[in-house]
């Protein structure tokens, strides 16, 4: 499909609307639409989504600022009708190729009433078109914007359902006032949430992500950390275990081993094959990662760093340990620490880590761990983020149906 995104501005201006806009065109044009944004300020943030700039659909454009000064008085003059010409004669080839016209904002403020009534012309000339309104704020509302607003053309456009418009806010309270405002039926109005990109924000290495796509690591829940190497002594199999039980009250608990086989001792390696063994014996194949069978190259820190932001957890169910730097990087990441009770290790936890001893049935172990997901109202957040609130989840359970309906 043809699709453009129609906003004041773009990034690199930095606004929250502007960053809804870009995330959305990035996932259209990743999901094979032809996207292309329409701005009066911004620049091409990727080739390709073009950008096409019309001075005049900027909000800070001077001749804009100067029209709406009218008509924040309540005057509207020839020199309006004049503007809603000119932006509809510049707006018309840019949109010749365009079946859905996604229009952020620009018909919910009043900050370019002329790019509203040109708008509203052009959707009456283009029945073909799908308009989509796309409304974060909405200025009859917002008592700030009351001294500007006045009975009649051009303010009422802002408060009008469109005919043949589809009408989309980002949040309930949202649908709530639109719908007393155009007085009409919420159910006629598309509720799709904004999200996070859990990538940019943690700053994700490469690498990293593409572990994440590969092992679907955003859908674990919890996801545990056991960064060591793979060797005896780290107790790994105990680990798989006890993730087994977890299982049976969190079916999307996963964890990740990062580390390599140990370097020095060829007994490792029928060590690792035991592992891989019990994985398969205990159905964890979906569940259970070791990063060292997707490469054989070292792992930078830096992966390592992104893998105690991503993690719920760190299970650390060593035999025997000198020191125990997990649990350091635990504690600056703020993770909860569910680690064997041994000297070295109670030594750094202190009261802050939850110990469990090494003849302790898995069960015990697992059931405890629950409890403290179960109670955690961070983890459960957390958890919502990751489910319904990523940009990739609203793009495919919300935003798909709404360009494909």
């Amino acid at each position: 499909m043809n699709i453009t995104l129609l906003h004041y501005s773009a990034p690199p201006i930095v606004g929250g609307v502007e960053s809804v806009l870009e995330h959305q065109a990035n996932l259209m044009a990743r999901h094979g639409h032809a996207t292309q944004v329409i701005a009066g300020r911004g620049a091409a943030w990727s080739e390709k989504i073009p950008l096409q700039r019309i001075d005049l659909v900027d909000s800070r454009h001077p001749e804009i600022l100067a029209v709406k000064k009218e008509l924040d008085a309540g005057v509207v003059s020839p020199t309006f009708a004049e503007l809603v010409q000119r932006i509809e004669n510049e707006l018309q080839p840019a949109l010749a190729a365009t079946e859905i016209l996604i229009a952020h904002n620009v018909c919910s403020l009043n900050k370019n009433l002329a790019l509203t009534a040109a708008l509203f012309n052009l959707s009456k000339k283009n029945p073909g078109l799908k308009l989509i309104l796309w409304h974060h704020d909405l200025a009859w509302t917002t008592p700030r914007y009351q001294n500007e607003l006045h009975a009649g053309f051009p303010w009422a456009l802002l408060k009008t359902a469109w005919p043949g418009a589809v009408q989309v806010t980002i949040s309930e309270a949202r649908a709530e006032e639109l719908s007393t405002l155009m007085q009409i039926p919420k159910a006629q109005i598309q509720i799709i949430s904004n999200g996070v990109d859990v990538e940019k924000f943690f700053k994700l290495e490469a690498q990293t992500h593409q572990f994440v796509e590969l092992l679907d690591l955003l859908k674990a829940s919890p996801l545990f950390l056991l960064p060591v190497r793979i060797t005896s002594r780290k107790n790994i199999e105990f680990a798989l275990r006890i993730l087994a039980e977890i299982k049976r009250n969190f079916p999307k608990a996963q964890l990740v081993v990062t580390g390599p086989l140990g370097p020095h001792n060829p007994a490792n390696l029928n060590y690792f094959e035991r592992l891989l063994a019990l994985r398969a014996e205990l159905k964890l194949h979906d569940a259970a990662h070791f990063l060292a069978e997707h490469t054989e190259q070292f792992i930078p820190d830096a992966v390592i760093a992104d893998f105690y932001r991503l993690a719920d957890g760190l299970l650390f169910p060593s035999l025997e340990e000198g020191f125990g730097i997990p649990m350091l990087e635990a504690g600056l990441s703020n993770l909860p620490i569910f680690c064997s009770d041994i000297p070295p290790l109670k030594k750094l936890g202190g009261a802050s880590a939850h110990y469990f001893a090494l003849d302790e049935s898995p069960n015990a172990i697992a059931q405890r761990i629950t409890d403290y997901f179960l109670a955690s109202p961070t983890f459960k957040l957390k958890t919502e983020v990751r489910e319904r609130f990523t940009w990739a989840g609203v793009y495919q359970t919300q935003i798909e149906a709404l360009l494909t309906g």
